[in-house]
Order: C-alpha cells, then structure tokens, then sequence
C-alpha cells in the first residue's frame, strides 16, 4: 500500500519534532546536572535570573538582526501567561533538583505528557487517537514502575515538583496556542520575562556566587538557552499525542547522569520503568510510521 503525501508529510514532522525533543531533553539534562552540583547553595530564583541574563546576551545578537519582528508583539496576554508559568515551574524544577534524586525528579515529571494531551484536547482541539493514549499510558506505568518502593520524604523538594508539573504543562499548552510567532520573539520574550519576573527575589536575597562556580552556572544559560529553541521546534511541529509519549525518553537519560556524575544507581525498579518507557517510544513511533504509509 503506497503512502499518501498527507501521510509522509505528519510523520516527517513528527519525526522531525522528536529530533529537536531529543536535543531539548539532552540540553537540559546537562543544565541541570549543574544546578543539581551546586544549586543546593543558592536560591532557586537567583539561578533563574542568572540563567535570563546569560540567555539574553546569547540571543542578543539574533534579537538585533530580527528586531523588526517585534513592531508588532502577537497576543501580549498570552505571553505574559506564558512568561508566569515558565518563571514559577523553572524556578520550582531548580529548587526541586537539587533536593531529590535525578531518577525521581524525571519519573515525578512523567505525569506532565498525560496533563499535555488532555490540556492540549481539551483547549487546542487537538485529536488523540487511542494508539497514543495507549503509548502515553505505558510510559506513565513505567514512571511509576521507575519510581518503585522509594518514598519521597515530605519536604519542599516534592512540593516543588507539584508546582513544576502543573505550572510546566500549562505553559507548553499556551507555547503551542502561540504557535506561529517568530522563534525570536518568543525566546526574546521568555528570556527577559524570566530576567524581570526574578530580579526582584534574586537580588533581595543574593547569595554570594563562589569563583569556581561562575563558568558552570553561566553554562546553565547557554544550555537552557539552546534548549529553549529546541523545544520551540519541536512542539510547534509535532504534534502533543506524539511529543507526550516522546518525553518518556528522558527518564533513561537522566538516570545514567545520575549514575555517572551523582552516583546514584538506579535499582531494579528503575531499569524496569526505563525498559518499559522505552518500549512505549519505539512502540508509537513504528505505530505512527505504519500510519504514514497506510495514511
């Protein structure tokens, strides 16, 4: 059965879209095996601000070059929204990290696919058919399956990671309502939103930075900064039924930091959870490439 051109065209985005959710989750990865290094010591806010202020002076050329994208700025609501919802998950993913285990804080962050598809059919009118709920559905068991016996003690750590899940899916949902606007000015926005939105908490409660530890956490903004346009790519072009079961992938990912640097070993519980989350990725992208050809 031959392939029909819409059919070709989805899953080459798609696929596409997961190539830049790969490097977004690897960007991040190392982003934030730094402020789990070294975060412990300053405030989750102060680190914000740091990481704006680096994120800007790397864009700044690009902002210059492009400055007559921002005669006009489209639906300035939605960009404030989404500044808000970036500044308190990032602000409460930084505190988080560097209180809990890698392994834990990804399996925690796996509940956010399933909130992305139902925000994203419930706002955006995007369809998800059950061949993704089912991938989706998988990954999640496998989160769990990650998380295994261990008990998060109560404490802000897993407050914090409340807090990045729900404020973390609202603004992807409001990122993909903005789709369209040029990347530059939805990074410029989000950069110096986070800057504005964290100078007046970072500077009030400024926690002296240590010499060794400036080169790493003005690497924080590099990679946070490349990251930022990686997920930008991804998510406006795939689709979230597809993107959702997609993230799963991290999970492995930020155990094997957490071994190699941190040396925290994942248990059997975590392999098992990863194996299963991995299964689920691979599992809807032959689905959807199936689909493709059939389509």
């Amino acid at each position: 059965m031959t392939c029909s051109p819409a059919g070709r065209t989805a899953a080459t985005r798609n696929l596409r879209a997961v190539g830049w959710l790969v490097a977004d989750m690897a960007l991040n990865i190392w982003a934030l095996s730094i402020v789990k290094a070294v975060g412990a010591d300053y405030p989750a806010l102060q680190l914000v601000f740091l990481r704006a202020a680096v994120g800007l002076a790397v864009i700044a050329p690009w902002v210059w070059a492009e400055r007559r994208a921002f005669v006009v700025m489209p639906r300035p609501g939605l960009q404030i929204l989404r500044v808000a919802l970036s500044t308190a998950a990032l602000a409460a993913s930084f505190h988080a990290i560097a209180r809990v285990p890698f392994a834990l804080f990804t399996a925690i962050n796996f509940t956010r696919p399933i909130l992305l598809m139902l925000m994203a059919a419930a706002i955006l009118g995007e369809r998800i058919g059950p061949r993704r709920w089912r991938a989706a559905a998988a990954g999640l068991a496998g989160a769990l399956v990650a998380i295994g016996p261990q008990a998060a003690a109560p404490g802000w750590g897993l407050a914090a990671l409340v807090v990045m899940v729900l404020a973390g899916t609202g603004a992807v949902i409001v990122t993909r309502a903005l789709k369209g606007t040029p990347a530059v000015v939805m990074m410029a926005v989000y950069t110096g939103g986070l800057g504005l939105a964290a100078a007046p908490f970072a500077l009030a409660g400024w926690a002296p930075v240590a010499t060794v530890h400036w080169p790493v956490l003005l690497a924080v903004g590099v990679f946070a900064q490349a990251a930022q346009l990686c997920f930008l790519r991804a998510h406006w072009l795939g689709d979230a039924g597809v993107l959702g079961p997609a993230s799963y992938l991290s999970l492995p990912l930020s155990a094997a930091v957490g071994w190699l640097l941190f040396a925290e070993v994942p248990g059997p519980a975590t392999a098992a959870g990863a194996g299963l989350i991995v299964a689920a990725g691979v599992w809807l992208a032959r689905a959807e490439a199936a689909a493709g050809r059939a389509g």
